[in-house]
């Protein structure tokens, strides 16, 4: 079943159990997908979905961040729960030492001398660790990778 049908049913559950927070958030979802299907004329595949969904964990922790600074608690829990209900779709996340591992094949499968050459690294590393790593954390050990000890 893909991502998107698997998505379709949890809304569909949720409607049977009256989960209105979650029944919310998977409206929210599946109308990002429709947006990026009609915008781009494209059936979504899984990849594509775990893209908008990771796009959309991303929008939720910078608003959790901005409603906590501004000290709107109740404000920062809806988003929380919102973020709760989004982590459920995302693949299983790689440990530490598994992302070090890629970053460090797609250095030496590269050729990267230096930091010039990030944009490289970062290419081939993207697409395999998309949604299973989070990209700051990836940018960071290529960035230290890259540099001269």
């Amino acid at each position: 079943m893909s991502l998107k049908a698997q998505i379709t049913e949890d809304m569909k559950a949720a409607m049977r159990a009256k989960e209105a927070g979650k029944l919310a958030t998977i409206r929210l979802l599946l109308a990002e997908i429709k947006r990026k299907e009609v915008d781009e004329q494209i059936e979504v595949n899984d990849v594509q979905t775990v893209a908008i969904v990771e796009k959309m964990i991303k929008q939720r922790k910078d608003s959790i961040t901005q409603f906590e600074a501004g000290g709107r608690s109740d404000l920062a829990d809806i988003e929380k729960a919102e973020l709760a209900f989004l982590v459920d779709y995302m693949p299983a996340g790689l440990s530490d030492e598994e992302i070090a591992a890629e970053v460090k094949a797609a250095v030496a499968e590269s050729g990267a001398a230096g930091p010039q050459d990030m944009g490289k690294v970062m290419a081939i590393v993207k697409p395999k660790l998309a949604g299973r790593a989070d990209m700051t954390v990836v940018s960071a050990l290529v960035k230290k990778a890259l540099t001269p000890a």
